[in-house]
């Protein structure tokens, strides 16, 4: 048998940007197109966007200028400039950056100088510019070669930095920016930085009260209490109870870098949140009673954090810095000390707090008989056999290379579900088969995610009974056919997530799948066309009366089709909430009883397929 040789040829060394272009995956997390606000090219503007950040927490400059056109990106700031000298080392050498000397930068986010070298090497085109003392400087990158650069010349302009970069299409296939995305990021830069002023495109971004604007912004409804607001050195806390939400909802972050998967500094907080309350009424409730529809926000500041990977989404420092206390010690003193000395002089704020925690309780006691029947029930239908057809990676384990790739396809129909099974990707992608329409769930009460059975098992193959943190897959995608059933029952999906588990979508977890409506091809090239204008085009361009077909169904497209569909180009269109309508109302629009009205805005919105 032939054995594979491994010599001294099979040992190779590559330069800097040709690892990030052959890993980019160490460096931005996964690729995407732009439909997930995790996807590379966002990884790519925060990066840059970070130093920018840093450098206001330095008390350097005090607004920044975002312009996006089209597929480029241009940042601006006016701190105190990258030192002309170093400007292109800073950008285009690994391990080299000024966050390494702890007396320029004591507690940012960026440690490792890789970050706007990644940007650099990840990009078709990338400008820099720094002016410093009247002076300025140049240079223009591709792929992170050096194209060109220019010595130092005089300067009227502001002091500061400029990047601007646009990703490479030959990296980042098909993507495209979307604003909302952005523009939620920048809230979030404003709220941690009150006084910082950010325009995007014109638009600014600007907060004086910090954490308490960031929840305000971010609560549905009704709150139990007033916000409790607490701040000391290196650590700020925000949170209140909402009147409706079943979930817990927490915002966190570690020098000003939103850490969307939390880490120490949030296991400490909700241990410590926990402990104090329980301590205060020294009365032994449970944590999960305790914690039950808070919504909160913390924010602290450590000595070279280490986090668990380039992206910088989960903490994984346990101390404060080098020889000072544990994390989860100065949490836990921190809430001890003001939680504590807040409620003894709030007692209007104390009792409806406890009010809502024997609420909990109670509510917790009556669903345990029915949830202890649903597990009973979920394991007798068999789960694996009869409705999820599991992949081998998971969201929720750490240890997976591709967690974030992870993705289930929830869908209607053997002939669907079973295109989608024999064409996925069985190590990251799942498949969830519906049984005809679900439930209509508007209006009703958790108790019935138990007792019907779709809603049980559904629940039990995302795992999020508990806490989205368990969730199983990065990606939910509802995959239905085009057409007035396949709409009706993706709007049924959506009203069961946005009445029982809205965090979900909240943080951008729910898709919807697009698959081609059309495919156009003649003896030599098919083409597969999503839009009436795509189909257009690709007669007209491959001409002599091509063949047509009009996909009607998704157990009409066959699995080796619908690889092509799933696989790295797979189109999904992200749910994302307005800030225009709350939750509630938003159901009780379109799901309510409000027949009238609703007819009137279909009929004024209808739009005729005529093919």
């Amino acid at each position: 048998m032939q054995q594979n040789q491994y010599t001294e040829e099979n040992i190779k060394t590559l330069e800097w940007q040709e690892h990030i272009r052959t890993r980019p995956g160490m460096y931005i997390g996964k690729l995407g197109d732009g439909s997930s606000p995790d996807d590379g090219i966002y990884i790519l503007l925060k990066e840059i966007l970070d130093n920018s950040i840093d450098e206001y927490v330095m008390g350097e400059g005090k607004k920044i200028d975002i312009l996006l056109e089209s597929s480029s990106v241009s940042i601006r700031d006016y701190g105190r400039g990258i030192p002309l000298g170093k400007m292109v080392d800073a950008v285009s050498k690994m391990n080299t950056g000024g966050k390494y000397d702890s007396r320029a930068f004591k507690k940012s986010v960026g440690l490792n100088g890789v970050g706007t070298k990644a940007v650099n090497a990840l990009s078709s085109c990338f400008h820099v510019k720094s002016v410093r003392d009247g002076l300025s400087r140049t240079a223009e990158f591709s792929r992170g070669i050096l194209l060109e650069e220019s010595p130092e010349t005089p300067s009227s302009e502001k002091r500061g930095t400029e990047i601007i970069f646009e990703p490479d299409p030959d990296i980042f296939l098909n993507y495209r920016f979307r604003a909302e995305y952005i523009e939620k990021l920048l809230k979030t830069y404003s709220y941690l930085n009150p006084g910082l002023k950010i325009y995007f495109n014109g638009e600014e971004f600007y907060s004086e009260n910090g954490l308490q604007d960031l929840l305000k912004e971010n609560i549905e409804g009704e709150v139990v209490y007033p916000l409790i607001h607490l701040k000391g050195e290196d650590i700020e806390i925000a949170f209140t109870h909402s009147e409706k939400s079943q979930s817990e909802t927490y915002f966190s972050f570690v020098n000003g870098q939103h850490t969307t998967q939390g880490g120490t500094h949030l296991t400490a907080f909700k241990e410590a949140v926990a402990k104090t309350i329980r301590e205060f009424f020294n009365k032994n409730y449970e944590s999960a009673d305790i914690r039950k529809s808070i919504i909160a926000a913390i924010s602290i500041k450590v000595i070279e954090p280490v986090f668990e990977s380039q992206t910088k989404t989960k903490l994984g420092s346990n101390d404060m810095g080098p020889d000072l206390t544990s994390i989860r010690t100065f949490i836990n003193d921190f809430l001890k000390t003001n939680l504590d000395n807040f409620l003894h002089k709030n007692s209007d704020i104390a009792q409806p707090l406890e009010r809502k925690i024997r609420q909990s309780e109670n509510e917790r006691k009556e669903l345990s008989g029915i949830q202890k029947l649903a597990r009973e029930r979920a394991k007798k239908v068999s789960l694996h056999n009869k409705k999820l057809r599991d992949c081998r990676q998971h969201y929720n384990d750490q240890k997976s290379p591709k967690k974030q790739e992870t993705t289930i396809f929830i869908t209607e129909g053997d002939s669907a579900s079973g295109s989608i099974t024999k064409s996925r990707d069985v190590d990251t992608q799942a498949v969830f088969s519906l049984r005809g329409k679900p439930l209509n769930s508007y209006g009703l009460t958790k108790k019935i995610v138990y007792e019907n059975e779709e809603f049980n098992l559904l629940q039990a193959a995302l795992n999020i009974e508990l806490s989205l943190e368990d969730l199983r897959y990065n990606n939910v995608v509802i995959s239905t056919d085009a057409d007035v059933d396949g709409m009706h029952i993706r709007l049924l999906m959506i009203t069961f997530f946005l009445q029982f588990f809205p965090d979900l979508i909240k943080n951008g977890h729910l898709y919807i799948l697009q698959t081609p409506l059309f495919r156009v091809r003649n003896k030599k090239e098919t083409r597969y066309c999503y839009t009436e204008e795509e189909r257009l085009k690709a007669i007209r361009e491959l001409g002599k009366s091509p063949e047509i077909t009009r996909f009607k169904g998704l157990g009409e497209i066959s699995p080796d089709e619908f690889k092509n569909f799933i696989g790295k180009d797979m189109r999904l269109e992200p749910i994302m909430l307005s800030r225009d309508m709350s939750i509630d109302e938003m159901l009780e629009f379109y799901m309510g009883k409000n027949t009238p009205v609703r007819q009137e805005f279909i009929i004024n919105n209808l739009v005729i397929d005529n093919i």
